[in-house]
């Protein structure tokens, strides 16, 4: 009876444990993911209110913002998920200036000779642009996946072959034009909220339901977090990170169509500031570098975040440069705030766990002494 006594208090303390420490890590997901860039967010956008209320709060340059936001965000979200599986894609700028250029050669060499005709083609147009995209992802997935090559290797290679493709294709050059449709999406809002803005905001909710609410979502979380664990549970790691390169690859050409919406041009050279941008705007929204876990809220948050701020220093009249430190010092700052934040949390995990086999070490005890008191006469 003793026995069972106690099999029964462990199992009792091990679910008691258990259920303690996936609290504890649901709690650190939200708070790194979400919480942190409410904060930010909100103390950003009241600093520069304050500072220069003139320019910041102009209507003009808060709809700016919700205009830039989505191309930087949708790139940041195809970041995300390959982080997810532990992996990079450094190709998706690239991507995206690919799609862009498909775009604007196909559609001034339809236009250059019927225009009419090029205006009625321009959703075959995108489409084909995006399918660019899709071919730079399946590329991308077919050397990860296939042939084995570490995502940062075989993504720095694509990235560099596209590059090359792009400025040979353009002869280093600026393209110009763009099917007018795109540019009236482009200027189009609704309610005084821009179109492209509204996009993104659906692409996110769209990204966020296939992480969190599909078997493909669950799959590539847990290709991320514990590949072997994943390969034991009948998880194909292949299907996985070609079904992740080929979604990245789709955002970036969805990336590259968002170019050349609010700016009808195509170069090889446009955003080679974003590979970095994107990853520090997916590591802030709480995206794990080395896989396993991403919010995708937590990154949209993160790219409105460093889009204000961009915006403040414009209205306060400070160079690119000094926004590039700002970039570095918040992620440093949010990365050393969640070290601490981990290593209290720790040990006071550590400490409950402590106290909990003591307890079961006392009721074992105190059942020891009860069936000493049952069989004494």
């Amino acid at each position: 009876m003793p026995i069972r006594t106690q099999q029964s208090t462990a199992a009792q303390l091990n679910t008691r444990v258990d259920n303690t420490v996936r609290t504890w890590i649901s709690h650190i997901h939200v708070d790194r993911g979400i919480g942190r860039m409410l904060v930010l967010l909100v103390i950003a956008f009241a600093l520069f209110a304050v500072m220069n209320p003139r320019v910041f709060m102009n209507p003009l340059n808060l709809q700016n913002i919700m205009v830039s936001a989505p191309e930087i965000g949708i790139l940041a979200i195809a970041m995300t998920l390959a982080m997810l599986t532990g992996g990079i894609d450094l190709s998706l700028v690239s991507i995206a200036n690919l799609t862009a250029i498909t775009i604007s050669t196909l559609y001034t060499g339809v236009v250059a000779s019927d225009p009419a005709l090029a205006e009625s083609l321009g959703g075959l147009i995108v489409l084909v642009g995006i399918a660019v995209g899709v071919l730079g992802g399946l590329i991308n997935a077919f050397l990860i996946s296939t042939v084995g090559i570490t995502p940062i290797l075989a993504t720095l290679a694509t990235m560099q072959i596209f590059n090359g493709i792009a400025i040979v294709w353009t002869g280093g050059k600026t393209l110009y034009g763009a099917p007018q449709a795109l540019s009236g999406v482009g200027k189009a809002t609704v309610a005084g909220i821009p179109v492209l803005f509204l996009l993104f905001i659906v692409v996110a909710i769209v990204i966020g339901l296939l992480v969190n609410r599909t078997p493909f979502g669950r799959k590539t979380q847990l290709q991320g977090a514990n590949p072997a664990a994943a390969r034991f549970s009948g998880i194909r790691s292949a299907s996985v990170l070609y079904g992740t390169y080929l979604t990245t690859g789709l955002l970036g050409g969805l990336a590259g169509v968002l170019f050349v919406t609010r700016n009808p041009t195509a170069s090889a050279d446009y955003g080679t500031s974003y590979v970095l941008l994107v990853i520090v705007i997916a590591v802030l929204g709480g995206t794990n570098p080395m896989g396993g876990f991403a919010t995708v809220t937590g990154v949209v948050l993160a790219t409105l975040v460093l889009q204000v701020v961009q915006s403040g220093f414009n209205a306060i009249r400070l160079s690119s440069y000094e926004y590039s430190i700002a970039q570095g010092v918040i992620l440093i700052g949010v990365m050393v705030f969640d070290q601490l934040r981990f290593r209290r949390r720790t040990r006071y995990v550590a400490s409950t766990q402590t106290r909990n086999i003591a307890s079961m070490s006392n009721v074992g005890d105190d059942a020891d002494e009860s069936a000493d008191k049952v069989g004494s006469p």
